[in-house]
């Protein structure tokens, strides 16, 4: 999920430190932060030192520049409230639930997103005084296990008690949860089938932006399988399965790739990648971009072990309308040029 970052520490190390862990130095630092939300910051590329990315046990030195970014929004001075907003709910018992979550909506509170969050409503859906928090999480996100981004639309599940949490979340942390998300994404991907393998980090120079780093010295181990299900041409609609669960993974490794997904600004994707030079086609795309005001993702489908009951379950979701008009729109485009192919040969 997109978060609008802020400088919100910057230290001078004092020139007689001693050698300390990094997390450590900080912890001792910052008042009302965690040493686990430290940690999960440094792994997250949100603490620099001397303009850098480095790791929880790096030892801090005397004159080192620490810098430290944040989304500008303290949970410990601001109060979550209950809100009265509609969820799509596909699933629901005593533990927990599967929601459909459309484009736009943001999943948790944040600078320029105080309110009106998919957090807001499971609170006042839910009615509980004490929501799960997962351990390491902040506490404005009661019952997430994981997020999708503000612009991605589909299935995510929650928790409503603190053992479904911790079973969901081992189920995460082993890989054993199945989510598959299709994708219209710039080109054909070659081969058609694969895997792409390689770390995801915060980009080094815009904070904003995830990147991939091939020689591993950053980031974190990302897996996304994919497999092409439809060539239409100049796009083509992927399905893709997460191994790992990293910000912006699907985005990040097509774009890697040279095949970003359709009109994804962050990451290349809003401008023609692949297709003719005439005015008519362009003027195509640019409707195309019309229909879809967002990068073309969506998490279809979600499988997991219910956490208290053992049972497997497995659920599917439609397309939401954006994105099944601009595939009916390629898919015709498609079919025209076929056409025009066959009476030309003809």
């Amino acid at each position: 999920m997109s978060e609008e970052l802020f400088e919100s520490y910057r230290i001078k190390v004092d020139p007689g430190q001693a050698k300390l862990r990094l997390d450590k130095y900080l912890f001792s630092r910052m008042e009302k932060v965690s040493r686990n939300i430290i940690q999960n910051g440094i792994a997250e590329g949100m603490v620099l030192v001397n303009g850098e990315e480095v790791k929880s046990n790096y030892k801090v030195r005397p004159d080192d520049i620490i810098t430290v970014y944040s989304s500008g929004f303290n949970p410990e001075h601001f109060e979550l409230k209950a809100e009265d907003i509609p969820l799509d709910i596909r699933y629901e018992d005593d533990y927990l639930m599967v929601i459909y979550k459309p484009a736009g909506l943001v999943v948790h509170p944040g600078v320029g997103n105080r309110s009106g969050t998919l957090v807001n409503a499971l609170l006042h859906y839910v009615s509980q005084k004490e929501l799960p928090i997962m351990e390491g999480n902040e506490p404005d996100r009661p019952c997430l296990v994981h997020r999708i981004d503000k612009d991605t639309s589909g299935l995510m599940v929650v928790a409503k008690s603190e053992k479904a949490m911790t079973g969901l979340a081992k189920q995460f942390f082993d890989h054993s949860i199945d989510r598959e998300y299709q994708a219209l994404v710039w080109g054909a991907p070659e081969p058609e089938s694969s895997i792409i393998d390689a770390h995801i980090g915060r980009h080094l120079k815009d904070r904003l932006k995830q990147a991939v780093f091939p020689d591993g010295k950053h980031g974190k181990h990302a897996v996304t399988h994919y497999d092409v299900l439809e060539d239409l041409y100049y796009v083509s609609l992927v399905r893709c399965k997460l191994e790992t669960g990293r910000t912006h993974q699907i985005r990040v490794h097509f774009a890697h790739k040279g095949h970003p997904l359709f009109n994804d600004s962050k990451y290349g994707g809003d401008k023609i990648m692949k297709g003719t030079v005439f005015t008519r086609y362009k003027q195509f795309v640019q409707n195309c971009f019309e229909l879809i005001s967002r990068h073309a993702l969506h998490a279809k489908s979600i499988g997991f072990t219910h956490p208290i009951t053992g049972e497997r379950m497995h659920f599917e979701s439609e397309f939401p309308d954006d994105l099944q008009a601009v595939l009916d729109k390629w898919r015709h485009y498609v079919k025209h040029q076929k056409s025009m192919k066959n009476e030309a040969e003809g």
